[in-house]
């Protein structure tokens, strides 16, 4: 089935992934999980079992699972849905879902986190060539983005570049920008290191896509291919970019640096 830019049906979701289940009481504290969360989550290294659901996330994502209880807590909404992040544990993606459980008297009784591990769906295998003793790497063949409700799969080749907001990320494409719940460090790290650069802390781009490069009150900019904007590389990034674009020594003639 092709799913490049097309939203994964739900129902497709339920039949195929496992889920993994956590309840949370209303401070946000472990009170049970089913079996497939238990082998996901590190439970063992996080002993004890009833502490606040953060520990048991990378701490770069716990800002993002935070966010999304914060979200399911204040919804204004009378039958909200639930809502839906994308985080990125080690070598895993997973699509979680937060919903607000409420007692009799309709006030906060705690939370039910439902997650779907998506990695086969949007990554496959890759040798690490240059570090052999850490196994197989998933690298991203598709970026998961979200759209209301919708998870969006944008095929990796179509990727123009990628802009870092915040702890997240914008993915933009021919058909304009999308948002990434995945930080731009870890799409760095899965994304194909032979076809995408970080040229800037908050940039990675297609380095088949670029079409310009400019140098200007001592530094170079890029553009890709239908977007106007200017992305700035960095000075720490430009003799490695130059040099991936094969203008090493085209640029050194000409005194770019």
């Amino acid at each position: 089935m092709d799913t490049r830019q097309h939203p994964v049906s739900p129902l497709y979701l339920l039949e195929r992934f496992d889920v993994g289940i956590v309840h949370l009481d209303a401070e946000r504290r472990v009170t049970g999980m089913n079996d497939y969360a238990r082998r996901v989550l590190p439970v063992e290294q996080m002993q004890p079992f009833d502490r606040m659901v953060l520990s048991f996330h990378p701490e770069r994502s716990q800002p993002k699972v935070e966010f999304l209880l914060d979200q399911a807590a204040v919804c204004p909404v009378a039958s909200p849905p639930p809502m839906t992040m994308i985080i990125n544990i080690p070598e895993r993606v997973l699509l979680i879902k937060v919903s607000r459980t409420s007692d009799a008297r309709g006030s906060t009784a705690g939370y039910v986190l439902v997650f779907y591990d998506i990695t086969d769906l949007v990554a496959a295998d890759e040798a690490q060539t240059q570090r052999p003793d850490a196994g197989p790497r998933r690298r991203l063949h598709k970026v998961p983005t979200i759209s209301g409700q919708k998870i969006v799969l944008v095929d990796a080749d179509d990727l123009l570049r990628l802009h870092s907001d915040g702890h997240y990320t914008r993915v933009i494409t021919a058909a304009g920008s999308q948002f990434c719940n995945l930080g731009i460090g870890d799409l760095e790290l899965r994304l194909d290191p032979e076809q995408f650069m970080r040229v800037h802390r908050s940039h990675i781009v297609n380095l088949q896509a670029i079409e310009q490069l400019t140098r200007g009150d001592g530094r170079v900019t890029l553009r890709v291919r239908g977007d106007a904007e200017e992305i700035p590389v960095s000075r720490t990034s430009t003799p490695a970019l130059l040099e991936r674009l094969g203008m090493a020594p085209l640029a050194s003639r000409q005194g770019i640096s």
